[in-house]
């Protein structure tokens, strides 16, 4: 084998019915890589009845004859402890687990008997998951498991004379596909392969040249793949044969609604649409039980509405007169605002998994930190409401917001966000797009501090079902998403996220009930309320701000994401990072189930020097500098007696509009007292960040300081207490 070829050293591999045909091709298989194999093998004639070691045996000579490692089982698949309990005994550990013994009892339907039925059953069905579940403990143990089960054609297609053999057939894919579930986050993977290969069993349904022609070892590989540790293939059907290797999947029509609101749903009315329910054109793929409900989500909505009997769930919403992209494109929905102040910033970065575990978290969850700043990605949460509000009153644009997902999602900051203050958002529809199975529209938004642009956001938004309106497919408006580099990342970094993180993170602005409500969710087709898609994409932004900015939020210049799958809360996030230059391309990950939520992302970053803030404009209109006037006139008149008093040195940071406006410094510790303009260049022993008109509060006192600092509104580093002796300088008036 080549240095890339797949190994199977040091993992234990149980194959049952491999005293021949595909069993022993597979038991051979994988031995020649390194397993060690349990060969089981009952020995019994293909009709189910009589024993023998000797098939089981012989196998395993085979293997032992190349330098392999085996040992041979010859118990029935009914007794699957026992199966497990030889690996487990010979070799310390179970592995991968094939399911791939069988017999047939072919009958014609009216002649199947009772045992004919039980039979097959018992040893198909009943006995892959007797073994299954033998394997289950010790493979959720080890964080690691891939079992195969095997169907067959008559099972997916029905084949005469197999309803016995069909049936158990079909029930091995829907275990398969529920333990594909139930063991994605230990790691476990089931998948099912529908083998066509010359053997015992085709033999009586095929002719010899072509059950000669399509040979085992044409097989195996496929199932070798599947088993091995490098495959996250999970839940997938496969037909093999002869060298050929195809996936299957479910097809759905796009159907029919026949019933409309307050009436009775009729026979008449489901065959007058029988040719639409049976329309296969532009048919849709469900792959998950929630894909499958969101059809009839839909239709619940659309038949409260008033919907037709004529209308299907895609064509009710597709209707022209629904998406008329020349008359939406271009509509500026009403102007929203936002207010806000520290509170909603810590809440944000608490819904985005930032903690007081990690030092460097602390500057966005304490107000009173001397660098307390709000997290560059919070510029999300304003504008949301802009559409949330207005985007279903918009001409042209008649959607059903329950059926809308977010699809992708770009944000640019053109200065760092304040931690407080008043914002301003005006979204305007760019562009409406037909996906065909849905509509895109993308909605620019602008949000404004005042006069001056903070930063741009880009929903995309897509509508389910919506689609089939004749409109352009893409769009030159769009920020595009780009995929990673194809090389192993610089840099991952792995969240967990809790339980009430959706809880948490809803306050932030986002409360859909989706993300909270349990019997909510299960309408839209989930076993629990989801994580919204911008709190994964907080975990991946912050992620790319520590790794690669140094959590410094001026550095932050935009980030682009594509929603791809739900995160459930309690999952771990995990952030791959490559870096090319000021692009830091990532993808998101569930830790536990290896499905991307997060891809063709990317977060762009300003240089460092390119960050540094601009001089800061001292002096100005400012009412504090009155105030300081008036303390430097004091200082002058009694500048000796104050420094005996006081003995400190207090520096001020006055900001105007979230920016420093002004420096002063009162050293009453030296010489007999001054008072400077300007940065300080010692090192004073308390120091005061405040606005200028929460100042002129503070000191005539509307506002009281403790107050003042409790709500963020006044920072104060160094030794606080010297604070209490600012009242000797001012005490006429001052409550400072």
């Amino acid at each position: 084998f080549t240095a890339m070829a797949l190994s199977f050293e040091g993992r234990v591999v149980l194959v049952t019915g491999a005293g021949g045909g595909l069993g022993r091709e597979y038991a051979l298989a994988f031995a020649q890589r390194g397993a060690s194999v349990v060969v089981n093998d009952l020995g019994g004639n293909t009709k189910g009845g009589g024993k023998s070691s000797a098939a089981a045996d012989k196998v395993v000579e085979e293997i032992r004859a190349k330098g392999g490692k085996a040992v041979a089982s010859y118990d029935s698949v009914e007794d699957g402890e026992k199966l497990i309990q030889s690996a487990l005994e010979r070799f310390g550990r179970i592995d991968v687990v094939v399911n791939n013994a069988g017999i047939l009892r072919d009958r014609s339907f009216p002649r199947t008997s009772d045992v004919d039925w039980d039979l097959i059953h018992r040893i198909h069905l009943r006995g892959s998951f007797l073994v299954t579940r033998a394997a289950w403990d010790q493979m959720k143990k080890q964080k690691f498991g891939r079992i195969i089960m095997t169907a067959s054609a008559a099972g997916i297609y029905g084949n005469f004379g197999q309803s016995n053999y069909s049936s158990a057939k079909l029930g091995l894919l829907g275990l398969a596909n529920t333990l594909a579930i139930e063991g994605r986050k230990y790691n476990i993977h089931c998948n099912t392969v529908a083998p066509v290969a010359g053997s015992r069993l085709t033999e009586t349904v095929m002719p010899p040249d072509l059950v000669a022609s399509l040979k085992p070892e044409y097989v195996a590989p496929l199932v070798l793949w599947l088993c091995h540790e490098q495959c996250q293939e999970n839940g997938g059907l496969f037909e093999v044969g002869a060298g050929w290797v195809g996936k299957l999947r479910w097809e759905r029509s796009r159907g029919q609604i026949v019933r409309q609101k307050n009436r009775a749903m009729t026979p008449e009315a489901v065959r007058d649409g029988w040719d639409r329910i049976c329309d296969f054109t532009d048919a849709t793929k469900p792959s998950s039980v929630q894909e499958s409900l969101q059809a009839f989500v839909s239709v619940l909505s659309q038949v409260d509405a008033g919907g037709q009997v004529e209308a299907s769930p895609a064509a009710a919403a597709a209707a022209p007169s629904g998406i008329n992209p020349s008359v939406a494109i271009g509509q500026i929905l009403p102007r929203s605002t936002f207010t806000f102040n520290h509170t909603q910033c810590i809440l944000y970065a608490l819904g985005v998994g930032m903690s007081t575990k990690d030092p460097d978290h602390l500057r966005f969850l304490y107000e009173g930190h001397p660098d307390f700043s709000c997290l560059s990605h919070f510029g999300v949460i304003p504008p949301q409401a802009a559409f949330m509000e207005g985007l279903t009153s918009v001409p042209g644009l008649t959607i059903d917001l329950t059926q809308m997902l977010h699809g992708e999602q770009y944000l640019e900051l053109y200065r760092p966000l304040p931690t407080s203050g008043t914002l301003t958002s005006e979204a305007t529809i760019a562009d409406v797009l037909d996906k065909g199975s849905g509509a895109v529209v993308l909605l620019d938004v602008n949000t404004y501090s005042g006069e001056e642009l903070i930063c741009y956001n880009q929903f995309s938004l897509f509508v389910v079902g919506a689609g089939g309106f004749g409109g352009k497919r893409t769009s030159a408006k769009s920020k595009a998403s780009l995929p990673a580099p194809k090389r192993a990342p610089d840099v991952v970094m792995t969240d967990c996220t809790t339980r009430d993180q959706a809880a948490l993170y809803r306050l932030s602005g986002d409360w859909n009930p989706l993300h909270i409500d349990p019997s909510f969710a299960a309408i839209g087709g989930f076993k629990a309320p989801i994580l919204h898609g911008l709190c994964s994409f907080g975990f991946a932004a912050r992620h790319v701000l520590k790794q690669f900015a140094n959590n410094e939020p001026s550095r932050f210049k935009a980030i682009k994401v594509r929603f791809v799958k739900p995160v459930m809360p309690g999952q771990s996030l995990q952030t791959a990072m490559w870096k090319e230059g000021s692009r830091i391309h990532i993808e998101c990950t569930v830790k536990e189930t290896n499905d991307v939520v997060l891809s063709g992302a990317y977060v762009d970053l300003h240089q460092a020097a390119e960050a540094s803030p601009e001089p800061p404009a001292q002096g100005g209109a400012l009412q504090s500098d009155l105030v300081f006037a008036e303390i430097g006139r004091r200082i002058k008149e009694a500048g000796s007696e104050l420094v005996k008093k006081v003995n400190a040195v207090f520096s001020w940071e006055i900001t105007k509009e979230g920016r420093t406006a002004a420096h002063w410094t009162i050293d009453l510790k030296n010489d007999g007292g001054s008072l400077q303009k300007g940065p300080y260049s010692g090192k004073a022993d308390v120091t005061f960040t405040v606005a200028d008109q929460d100042f002129m509060e503070v000191v005539q006192g509307k506002l009281n300081p403790q107050k003042a600092f409790f709500s963020g509104k006044l920072k104060v580093r160094g030794n606080i207490m010297l604070s209490q002796k600012l009242e000797v300088i001012l005490k006429d008036y001052a409550k400072l």
